[in-house]
């Protein structure tokens, strides 16, 4: 018999569920969505706190319906299966505000902050709530389950994470620093978020043409590359500028300056890890983001000390930290 756990990672924007065997982390099936925390919460606002409805009540209705499509896609009966969900459901705008975890934070998931939601006579399943982890001024949610499933898969494989720095590339980029098994800091870099904004809402956006960045030519490249070299020796607020000035003296075509404008945010990121030459670095990227920051480790001389995670494994870790927590918390996985 196989014992199953319902794993949701709700964020902001997206919802994904899965249904998981635990035993060897498997992916039996899965329900994706752009349901995502915020739609849900505007929702309730709207149609439900007026109406005397609960968010958490609300959020369960939601939450019950992906898993009844979840049971109809499968064929399988999924009631009294637990659900693990992770992201920013436990966030003040999410089912209910679970208090964040505080470093330092053991990389096994030990002192995750959780908060358990019991079955009701209309929803035949346990809940657990992940709440993320905050520093003095900087927080997380959904990256600290990710983490403790990669660190536990790496485990398996043998790699020696110790004294790492971990990067997770993204919308939000996150920096988690590990040592004697904790994390003992980690920093957000809003590299993705701005990039958005100054491609599509600021005097740069008639400046780049920025879709379509995961393939890329030798010339784009070497804008990129540009940009990686720029951001080390100029202020970004002035060398944004120049991505302006690179349309205006023909210097770079729309496309190449996008390239141009992700290598002076991604290095701008990246530098920081200059500074900390003794820390192994761990790049944790899906395919969308992987080659260029790939590219960023090459030209700041950062990847022989790199270890690259594939996109498959980073995409089970989520798997294998909303287990390992479902574990620690001695939750009755479904027979």
């Amino acid at each position: 018999m196989k014992s199953y756990l319902l794993g949701c990672d709700w964020g902001t924007s997206s919802f994904r569920l899965r249904l998981i065997n635990t035993p060897d982390l498997q992916l039996v099936g899965e329900i994706v969505s752009q349901e995502g925390v915020a739609k849900i919460f505007t929702r309730w606002k709207a149609n439900g706190e007026t109406k005397g409805i609960s968010r958490e009540q609300f959020f369960r209705v939601h939450l019950q319906e992906q898993i009844n499509l979840l049971a109809k896609q499968l064929a399988i009966n999924l009631e009294d299966i637990p659900v693990v969900i992770s992201g920013m459901a436990s966030s003040s705008i999410g089912m209910d505000e679970v208090q964040y975890a505080t470093l330092p934070f053991p990389i096994d998931g030990s002192l995750a902050s959780i908060k358990r939601l019991d079955t009701q006579p209309d929803f035949a399943h346990d809940i657990i709530l992940i709440s993320g982890v905050r520093t003095e001024h900087d927080v997380m949610r959904g990256e600290e389950t990710q983490l403790i499933g990669l660190l536990a898969l790496l485990d398996t494989f043998q790699f020696n994470t110790e004294e790492s720095i971990l990067i997770f590339p993204g919308t939000h980029s996150k920096h988690i620093y590990i040592r004697n098994q904790q994390v003992t800091d980690f920093q957000t870099f809003m590299t993705g978020e701005v990039f958005n904004l100054m491609s599509h809402y600021s005097i740069l956006k008639d400046s780049v043409e920025p879709t379509g960045l995961v393939a890329f030519d030798e010339r784009e490249l070497d804008a990129f590359k540009c940009g990686i070299n720029e951001s080390r020796h100029s202020a970004i607020l002035n060398s944004l500028f120049r991505v302006r000035t690179n349309q205006l003296f023909n210097q770079f075509s729309k496309r190449q300056n996008a390239f141009y404008l992700s290598g002076l945010l991604i290095g701008d990121e990246l530098k920081s890890l200059l500074k900390q030459p003794d820390s192994q670095l761990i790049l944790c990227s899906g395919n969308n983001l992987y080659e260029l920051y790939k590219q960023a480790m090459i030209e700041l001389h950062l990847i022989d000390r790199t270890i690259t995670i594939s996109a498959d494994l980073i995409d089970k870790a989520t798997m294998a930290g909303q287990v390992k927590i479902a574990k620690n918390q001695l939750v009755a996985l479904s027979k």
